[in-house]
């Protein structure tokens, strides 16, 4: 599947899509110390409850660039909730092998990753958003094939009543 990236690997800014003007803009400055895992993009043609497209962090040994398309498969899915308050909302964060990586070309699902690797990608995020005064709650994880599923009833969207399978589409946040 293609991958869209938004913001390379150690970068301390985030960069986002900007549909209207087509083009990458810088979005926020990360908290001191904190940087990209990994290349952090999204999933074209998907859409999430937040608004957004689905969120992927893309596994791999090098850094690419915003706006590079890369060739990924979806190894499993952090299921979280993100918001202030009592207002929180799914936001789950996808995770993705590049198909040419030489460090990662064997892990085919999430419970294939290093426990460490994969509780350090939870604590990124985590302390992002929290810098960012909001919550994010990781309540679980999809394997490979979960995450595909998962993948695919966001890509579907019902114009008649603006759902996504049942999810109301919204943008708050």
């Amino acid at each position: 599947m293609d991958i869209i990236i938004e913001t390379p690997a150690h970068s301390n800014v985030k960069y986002t899509y900007d549909n209207n003007r087509r083009a990458f803009r810088l979005k926020k400055v990360l908290a001191h110390g904190l940087s990209f895992p990994f290349d952090f993009g999204f999933i074209p043609d998907t859409i999430a409850e937040d608004g957004d497209p689905l969120d992927v962090m893309v596994l791999s040994e090098f850094t690419t660039f915003p706006g590079c398309v890369v060739d990924a498969r979806l190894i499993g899915c952090l299921l979280a909730e993100q918001g202030t308050g009592e207002h929180l909302i799914a936001n789950h964060r996808y995770l993705a092998v590049t198909e040419i990586s030489r460090q990662f070309e064997n892990v085919q699902s999430i419970e294939e990753l290093p426990e460490e690797l994969l509780r350090q990608i939870e604590q990124f995020f985590i302390a992002y958003i929290t810098a960012e005064g909001k919550e994010l709650r990781i309540t679980g994880q999809l394997n490979a094939a979960q995450a595909v599923v998962l993948s695919e009833r966001h890509s579907k969207i019902n114009s008649t009543n603006g759902t996504i399978t049942g999810i109301p589409l919204s943008k708050s946040l």
